[in-house]
């Protein structure tokens, strides 16, 4: 009974420690999350909603990109079915997140899912992906651990600039307007990851779908393009692994 209980007390003390592991790895992160959470508060506000439908739309989706997408889309007068589906598309990659981690992920608890698919954005991803694949014999409860340290440091900052940016947008006159903030953002996204060819080649594929289809009504050539852009990126990393 006592090495049952110093069993526990010590699985309970290495979770503490992974947790903690995880909350470390992911606090570089608050360096990019604060300004673009801020940045996003600023733009809605500038767009015609509240600050509470700000907060809702962040804490809902908690999805930088989907999030500035679909709010271009609705300044522009796009049906708000089309804007939700925009947002959808731009978050596809989500999917293969999910299927990636499911090797580690898979046994959890159904609740445990449920937070953990909430949660996935493309910073807790990363370093859980990579802190998993360095280490392959962790225990399930310890991967679970890490993923929710380096989310609890990140998730607080999203939700908190976003509320410092709703209320510093709603005390900007009208006449500064901010709507050139949301393409510069895009730019500043997309800019620093064209190294490789499988995003060079998503790229070049939604630039060029972009205009060939921008006769399309209620900017429906965005989402076409997002979807064929990530098809591409997929089927060309495929066939260079291929090829090793």
């Amino acid at each position: 009974m006592l090495s049952r209980i110093c069993n526990i007390v010590a699985d309970m003390s290495r979770t503490r420690s992974v947790f903690w592991q995880g909350l470390r790895a992911g606090a570089p992160f608050i360096l990019v999350i604060s300004p673009f959470g801020m940045l996003f508060g600023v733009v809605a506000i500038e767009a015609g909603f509240d600050l509470i439908q700000t907060m809702a739309m962040t804490a809902l989706v908690i999805a930088g990109a989907a999030q500035f997408a679909s709010v271009q889309m609705l300044v522009d007068g796009t049906p708000v079915f089309v804007a939700i589906l925009t947002g959808v598309a731009v978050n596809l990659r989500m999917v293969m997140y999910s299927a990636s981690l499911t090797p580690h992920l898979g046994n959890a608890l159904p609740w445990q899912k449920v937070l953990i698919s909430y949660f996935m954005v493309d910073q807790s991803y990363g370093v859980a992906f990579a802190k998993y694949e360095r280490e392959p014999d962790m225990m399930l409860n310890e991967k679970i651990a890490y993923f929710f340290g380096c989310i609890s440091i990140i998730a607080p900052f999203w939700y908190g600039f976003t509320l410092v940016g709703g209320l510093v947008g709603s005390a900007i006159p009208p006449e500064y307007a901010l709507d050139f903030a949301i393409p510069i953002t895009f730019i500043a996204l997309v800019g620093p990851s064209l190294r490789s060819l499988p995003h060079l080649s998503a790229a070049s594929v939604s630039v060029i779908v972009a205009l060939a289809l921008s006769w399309m009504p209620y900017n429906l050539w965005l989402m076409v393009a997002a979807v064929l852009a990530m098809i591409t990126g997929a089927q060309v990393e495929k066939m260079l692994g291929a090829r090793k």
